[in-house]
């Protein structure tokens, strides 16, 4: 009898021990606009992320992470759906009314126990609403009150550490929490030349200019600019990290640190190239990772992370109310030891756009579905006529205004060499493939030379987007365009601007220098 009483409160011990450990706090940090490799973990010597590189050293260092829509508000509703932009509806396009019918990964775990909120930049730009029209929060609650002195008029002043402690001191004791760090760093814009005044850097410290870029003074200091924001970013993931050890909690959270699309720069935020959608990540859980330090080469998209949470916190994803998920957890890569390839199967993702900003006639967007494997890119543009960063007339507003955008507008006015504005904002053909592993800034398309990889990758891309619904595929595409902007000020943009309605100063994104003043063929 004492046997049987000792084997069933071992089992019971056993059982709630099982349950802890399925049930980790998390600690989502996403930064906006980075780009990877521009991380310290991954060698880059001048943007100093000591906090990054922790959470890589004492977790996973991911070498092939991408987003499937290089845009803030799609990139977003990516990571907290766990579905394609192609499976969201208006959730595909940037500023959009996101749809009622999907649920957050936030909103399911807050359903199931979890203390759950955010500070900074949630789910944005864009408005939510629930089916009866009232104000939905995709992340349930802001805490945001904590403020400080920024260190330039570029950064926010958000005590994104201060308020995580708060966040921390409202849960209920020994409740499970979920957390999403939404640093606005390193969004623009910036105070030109921060990042030599008050970063202490050196323009001769950075290592390569892209090479879809002039070299040039003015550019080199942009990006060290940048780099001081994402400074900022990574300092407050170090300040949260060590609240986290101080209150003992730092062994059963889970740590996921990345950005949500490229940096924001021409040719990369915005648009389906290789640095565009190719993010940095890292993840720590010293309760849950076996064999930390390790640097995985499986490519995973963020679809994978909803899916990843929802089985972590042991739930069944049929038990959460969302919506299907082509998306797999990662705890296939965090329970095993190996490093490099772990799961085999895991040789590609799927990426694509749709409208982002508007500015083109009829606010239409610049669609594009693309396929990663194996260090090759595929994509596939699907209306050339239109300019894929925006309209020269408007200002290329997919491209925030920088430094480096106008200089590389300059360039083609002036006539001294045009070749930056061209790889940057002129017109592309209908295929392009790049070789990654060989041509990191997707300057060499060799689509027409190698047909055999070209067709294979189309085939396969376009056999998964029918597979996951995408309505592009059944003829069905121009529904992204009749989505409604959800700034009604801005919407029908060009029309506007036509008109006389609408000036540049409407678009707080780019420069007013960036509108073209005489048509561009």
């Amino acid at each position: 009898m004492i046997h049987r009483v000792l084997a069933a409160l071992w089992v019971m011990l056993l059982s709630a021990t099982a349950f802890a450990a399925d049930r980790p706090n998390i600690l989502f940090a996403i930064a906006d606009d980075a780009s990877y490799p521009y991380m310290g973990a991954y060698g880059c010597s001048w943007v100093k992320t000591p906090a990054f590189d922790r959470v890589a050293r004492q977790g996973i260092l991911f070498n092939n992470a991408y987003t499937p829509n290089a845009k803030c508000a799609p990139s977003r509703a990516c990571i907290l759906t766990g579905r394609n932009s192609w499976q969201l509806e208006e959730a595909a396009n940037h500023v959009p009314y996101f749809p009622a019918k999907f649920k957050t990964y936030a909103e399911a775990l807050a359903e199931h126990g979890y203390h759950v909120g955010y500070t900074g930049k949630g789910w944005a730009p864009g408005i939510a609403k629930t089916a009866d029209g009232k104000p939905r929060n995709l992340l349930v609650k802001n805490f945001s009150k904590k403020t400080a002195k920024p260190p330039t008029t570029g950064i926010s002043k958000n005590d994104y550490a201060a308020n995580f402690n708060d966040f921390l001191n409202a849960a209920d004791k020994d409740q499970p929490w979920c957390f999403w760090y939404g640093s606005t760093e390193p969004h623009r814009g910036y105070e030109y030349g921060t990042g030599i005044k008050l970063g202490d850097k050196k323009i001769s410290d950075i290592d390569k200019v892209p090479s879809f870029w002039p070299d040039n003074p003015t550019v080199r200091t942009d990006m060290l600019d940048y780099a001081y924001e994402v400074e900022h970013f990574d300092q407050h993931l170090g300040r949260m990290i060590a609240e986290l050890e101080k209150r003992g909690m730092l062994d059963n959270t889970i740590i996921v640190v990345t950005a949500d699309n490229g940096m924001p720069f021409p040719r990369i935020k915005g648009q389906e190239y290789e640095m565009s959608n190719h993010l940095p990540l890292a993840i720590m859980w010293p309760a849950g990772i076996h064999n930390p330090g390790r640097a995985v080469d499986d490519y995973v998209s963020f679809i994978d992370f909803a899916p990843t949470f929802i089985a972590i916190a042991g739930l069944n994803w049929n038990d959460t109310g969302m919506h299907p998920s082509p998306g797999r957890p990662l705890t296939d890569i965090f329970n095993s030891d190996k490093a490099g390839r772990v799961t085999y199967d895991r040789d590609h993702v799927l990426i694509g756009k749709e409208r982002h900003d508007i500015g083109r006639p009829n606010d239409a967007g610049y669609p594009i579905r693309g396929i990663i494997k194996d260090g090759w890119l595929y994509l596939h543009n699907y209306q050339t006529d239109r300019w894929p960063a925006g309209d020269p007339k408007t200002g290329y507003l997919n491209c925030d205004g920088s430094p480096t955008k106008t200089v590389i507008l300059d360039l083609r006015r002036s006539g001294e060499d045009p070749r930056f504005w061209q790889s940057s904002f002129g017109k592309r053909p209908a295929e392009q493939l790049y070789q990654v592993s060989q041509d990191r800034f997707c300057t060499d398309n060799v689509s027409s030379s190698v047909p055999d990889r070209r067709e294979a990758l189309h085939n396969q891309m376009v056999d998964e987007l029918k597979a996951q619904g995408d309505p592009r595929m059944n003829g069905q595409g121009y529904i992204f365009d009749e989505y409604p902007y959800a700034n009604k000020g801005q919407q029908h943009f060009y029309e506007k601007f036509s008109e006389g309605k609408l000036t540049p100063k409407n678009a707080g994104w780019v420069n007013p220098s960036d509108f073209e003043p005489k048509p561009v063929e």
